[in-house]
């Protein structure tokens, strides 16, 4: 379903989707297309897409030719989804140490709807951090890498 969603292949890309991007959040999905894990969330993504299609604006990022932004925002695991409001960078409390992203596929449509619709409106009041509505049970784990510390 990759080839449902636009994608971004370089800085600038990324760079003109985050200024342009108003009123609307604005998610940024980092994987591969060929990755299976890549491929189960964009067909959620892709599925949802018209659904929100007033509330937010979805894009595929290729970690291979964007690493000024894999590198930036630590993207070790894929996918790695992120999300802006208005060019400025939305975090999520999802009960894990890392509020820049969601690491990983989400276990159904609903559970992306409803992040979405929480980020949108904690971002309308000016917040830059929400708590995840997500159950935490269907929160992927994993371990964070430190490396060269």
């Amino acid at each position: 379903m990759s080839f449902l969603l636009p994608k971004l292949t370089s800085k600038k890309e990324v760079d003109q989707a985050i200024k342009s991007t108003a009123e609307k959040v604005l998610v940024l999905r980092f994987g591969r297309d060929e990755d299976p894990v890549c491929l189960q969330l964009d067909d959620i993504l892709s599925k949802t897409s018209s659904d929100l299609s007033k509330m937010a604006a979805i894009y595929l990022v290729d970690v291979d030719r964007t690493p000024v932004y894999t590198h930036y925002f630590d993207i070790s695991y894929i996918p790695s989804t992120v999300f802006f409001f208005n060019g400025q960078h939305m975090k999520v409390d999802y009960g894990s140490p890392d509020h820049t992203k969601f690491v990983g596929s989400f276990k159904t449509k609903q559970d992306f709807i409803d992040l979405i619709e929480v980020i949108y409106r904690g971002a309308m009041r000016g917040k830059l951090i929400v708590q995840s509505p997500i159950d935490p049970k269907n929160i992927p784990k994993y371990d964070l890498l430190y490396q060269d510390i």
